[in-house]
């Protein structure tokens, strides 16, 4: 158990940094891993993730998680990824550190966090504040120029409707 623990934390700390390999066994893992994750699971991870993400300075002012929060959720999150990797993955998981190593974990994990973070950004609340920060971008001429240069057709902005307003 003592030497899961560094194994488990250097996984968890690859989960958005590690470049994209991964070998036959991880590839098994993170199938594994995807397949046996709920949703549930899935937002956990994204708040695990988020309330650990907020400690850093560039973004703490713009968050409020309580240390028991962050606490429950760390506790939620390692039980998360024990089951994962000992419970309904277990045969991939050793097959995966024997055959490629811990890196196998940060690999699979990090794709657990990218379908994660993929079902939360389909929510239509998610979807719009994207098309809000879209707007702010259309219309720059230095990104329109580098669209027509790299062959891609440069989107025609759509005008927003004013209050009772159609854009019909």
């Amino acid at each position: 158990m003592a030497r899961i623990v560094p194994i488990a934390t250097c996984s968890v700390m690859l989960l958005l940094t590690q470049p994209a390999f991964a070998g036959l066994y991880t590839d098994d893992l993170t199938r594994c891993v995807v397949k046996s994750s709920s949703t549930a699971d899935q937002q956990l991870l994204v708040q695990w993730m988020f309330a650990e993400l907020s400690l850093n300075p560039a973004v703490k002012p713009l968050s409020s998680i309580a240390p028991e929060q962050r606490d429950s959720l760390e506790v939620q999150g390692a039980s998360l990824f024990v089951r994962l990797v000992a419970d309904n993955c277990r045969n991939e998981a050793i097959s995966a550190l024997k055959n490629e190593g811990p890196i196998a974990f940060g690999q699979s994990f990090q794709t657990l966090g990218q379908v994660a973070a993929r079902g939360l950004m389909t929510d239509p609340a998610v979807t719009e504040g994207m098309k809000s920060f879209g707007k702010h971008m259309s219309g720059d001429p230095r990104l329109s120029a580098m669209l027509k240069e790299a062959g891609v057709p440069v989107p025609v902005p759509v005008p927003s409707a004013g209050p009772g307003q159609s854009t019909k």
